[in-house]
C-alpha cells in the first residue's frame, strides 16, 4: 500500500472526546484521535499530547485528562520554563479565534495571550528550550507578519522578524530551534533536513534526497533526531558536532507504514524519550532509543484497555 504523507501545517491534530474539565482523572478513558505534538513537563514527571480539547497527560504509568481549559491546541512547543501553543479557544470561553501566540507557566492550567488572537493560527511551530525563542509558519499575513512565511520572536511575541529562508527547498513539514542558541534552526521538508545558524537567513542541507517529516534537537545541543520514510519509517541521529554532520540510524519499534511525526526528551532523565507517530501511536523509551515501549496503539491508551507492550 502506498503511504501518503501530509505536513504537520495540515494534518497533525489530536482529540480526546468528550471532556470534563477539570476533575477528569487516570479512571476515565483517554483516546487519542489526532496528535498534535509532544512535550514532556520541565520536571519530567508528566509526558503531555495537546489535543483539539485540552492536553492528554501520560504519568507514572497512566493516562489521564489534564486540568485547565479544553482549548483545541496547535503548534503545542515546550521549554524549561513555559508551553507555547496556538490553536483555538475552548466553546464558552469568550476568548477570541483563534489564538495567535499563547503561553503557560503552570504546566496548562491557565494561558496567557501574547498577540494575534482572532488573526492566526500557527500550527507548525518550534521552541528553543532554554531561550524560550519562538519560530512559527505563518499562512497568511496579519497585522504583524507582512507576507507568509516562517517569522520568530525573541520577546514572546512583543516583535517579529521574518527568516528569509534562502537556500530552503521543498514542502515544509517541521521545525526545531537549538536549546541555547535561538539563532539555529533546522527544518524538515520532502527534500531533505537544512540547518540554519543565522535564525534562518540561509540555510544548508544537511540531508539530502530524503524526504523528512520531523526533526527535534536534543536537549544538549549536541545531536539532532529526525524521521523520514523511504519504503519504511526510519528515526535517525544527526551528529552535529562531527566535520561531517553524518547520521546513524537509531532503533525504532515496529511501525508497519506508519513514521514518527513527534520526538521528546525528558529533561530530568535525558535517556528517558517519547514519540508520537503518524497514526497516533506513541512510545516511550528509557534506555535513550534502545527500546520502546507502547502507551498508545493507533490512538487506544494504556488502560483504555491496558496496550502496554514492548516493541523492538
Amino acid at each position: 500500500m502506498k503511504r501518503t504523507w501530509t505536513s504537520h501545517a495540515t494534518a497533525l491534530a489530536l482529540a480526546l472526546g468528550p471532556l470534563a474539565w477539570p476533575g477528569a482523572g487516570a479512571s476515565e478513558p483517554v483516546t487519542l484521535t489526532h496528535v498534535h505534538g509532544l512535550s514532556y513537563s520541565a520536571d519530567g514527571s508528566r509526558l503531555m499530547v495537546p489535543s483539539h480539547h485540552g492536553l492528554a497527560v501520560y504519568a507514572a504509568g497512566q493516562w489521564s485528562k489534564a486540568p485547565g481549559p479544553a482549548h483545541d491546541f496547535m503548534g503545542f512547543s515546550g521549554t524549561r520554563t513555559a508551553l507555547y501553543s496556538s490553536g483555538h479557544p475552548a466553546a464558552g470561553s469568550g476568548l477570541k479565534n483563534p489564538f495567535g501566540l499563547i503561553k503557560s507557566k503552570d504546566g496548562g492550567k491557565s494561558w496567557l495571550q501574547l498577540g494575534l488572537e482572532g488573526e492566526s493560527d500557527f500550527h507548525t511551530m518550534a521552541t528553543s528550550y532554554g531561550t524560550n525563542a519562538v519560530y512559527v509558519v505563518n499562512p497568511h499575513p496579519n497585522s504583524r507578519m507582512s507576507a507568509q512565511g516562517i517569522y520568530f520572536t525573541l520577546d514572546d511575541g512583543r516583535t517579529w522578524q521574518r527568516a528569509q529562508g534562502r537556500g530552503l527547498a521543498g514542502q515544509l513539514h517541521g521545525l526545531a530551534v537549538h536549546p541555547s542558541d535561538p539563532a539555529t534552526v533546522a527544518a524538515a521538508t520532502d527534500q531533505g533536513l537544512f540547518v540554519s545558524k543565522d535564525s534562518g537567513t540561509t540555510y544548508r542541507a544537511v540531508v539530502s534526497g530524503k524526504r523528512v517529516l520531523s526533526a527535534a534537537f536534543a536537549l544538549d545541543g549536541k545531536d539532532l533526531w529526525w524521521s523520514g520514510f523511504d519504503g519504511r519509517p526510519t528515526l535517525s541521529v544527526l551528529a552535529l558536532q562531527q566535520p561531517d554532520a553524518s547520521s546513524r540510524l537509531a532503533n525504532l519499534p515496529a511501525l508497519g507504514e506508519d513514521a514518527v511525526s513527534y520526538f521528546a526528551q525528558n529533561p530530568a532523565r535525558p535517556n528517558d524519550m517519547a514519540i508520537a507517530t503518524f497514526r497516533k501511536s506513541v512510545f516511550i523509551s528509557q534506555d535513550g532509543g534502545r527500546n520502546w515501549v507502547l502507551i498508545a496503539d493507533e490512538g487506544t491508551t494504556a488502560g483504555n484497555p491496558a496496550v502496554a507492550q514492548e516493541r523492538r
